[in-house]
């Protein structure tokens, strides 16, 4: 049996709730530890979330890092450079596809971390519409109001800033037929997934470059909104005036029942999904005999 070492440091809840599903699947026996020389020696894989150590002590065991330390590329990688025993992890391909666009010498692979589904299951009577807001230009949100009351949509609103309960957004998305995002870059979107592992097909005002996020101090990095995603779970667009169009759209698409976002969910980020990459990763850079 595999024993997988997570070092006691800042993990993401989502993350740290999703990796301890994928790890049961998986049949692995973990423990939570200090990245000390005794806990090293005791497990094969270590698992180092959000700060990178100088690993050249041990060659025979398997490091895994990130993703927490930067979205973005990071110089104090590159300590792992030329170490053939480590990988750092991404949950997206974009995320992945920015580091290796510079060129960063450190082996790289994208890991989504698994929704939880059976938790964010679908409801039955499905009449509301949610909108949520994440760091976006005033303007928009502006913008996207008005479009609301145009249309006579009435919708409940979470907002990332401001801030929300899971438990509440949980209880509304069973209510929801439809949803609209404005959001920033997500290098994963537990938030997003959630709402299609509920059914709920969604309207996303996708981003193209960072820059779009409201006081972002970021260069113009490609990115997007919504990094797990096909035609089943709604439409998106990226500007003010593509909007109505794109809602017309998903009315149309919903009175058809085009959209099955769940099945996109339990195509492709399931604990049984992401265990499964989890271990193919571990198994190409590591020789652990299963």
């Amino acid at each position: 049996m595999v024993k997988f070492l997570i070092v006691n440091e800042w993990i993401h809840h989502k993350n740290k709730l999703a990796l301890e599903r994928m790890l049961k699947y998986l049949n692995y026996d973990y423990m939570y530890g200090d990245a000390n020389a005794e806990n090293i020696k005791n497990n094969d894989v270590i698992y180092i979330a959000s700060q990178i150590i100088d690993i050249y002590k041990y060659p025979n065991k398997f490091f895994i890092f990130g993703p927490h330390l930067s979205v973005f590329p990071d110089h104090r990688i590159e300590i792992l450079k030329d170490r053939k025993n480590c990988i750092y992890i991404q949950p997206s391909d974009w995320t992945t596809n920015v580091w290796r666009s510079i060129g960063v010498d450190v082996r790289m692979k994208t890991l989504p971390f698994s929704v939880d589904v059976n938790k964010f299951t679908p409801g039955e009577n499905k009449s509301n519409v949610f909108v949520y807001i994440k760091r976006r230009d005033p303007n928009e949100i502006g913008y996207l109001y008005k479009f609301l009351n145009k249309f006579s949509i009435d919708y409940h609103e979470f907002n990332y800033v401001k801030g929300y309960t899971e438990n509440n957004y949980l209880d509304y998305l069973k209510t929801c037929k439809f949803g609209i995002i404005l959001g920033a870059h997500e290098s994963q979107g537990f938030a997003i997934e959630e709402a299609l592992s509920c059914d709920v097909p969604l309207l996303v005002w996708n981003t193209k470059t960072m820059n779009q996020e409201y006081r972002s101090s970021y260069s113009n990095i490609e990115c997007t909104t919504i990094p797990y995603w096909d035609e089943r779970c709604g439409e998106y667009f990226y500007h003010n005036y593509e909007l109505e169009d794109a809602y017309l759209q998903l009315t149309s698409g919903l009175l058809n029942e085009k959209y099955k976002p769940r099945e996109f969910i339990l195509e492709n980020l399931t604990d049984e999904k992401c265990g499964e990459k989890l271990k193919a990763i571990i198994s190409e850079f590591y020789n652990i005999n299963y």
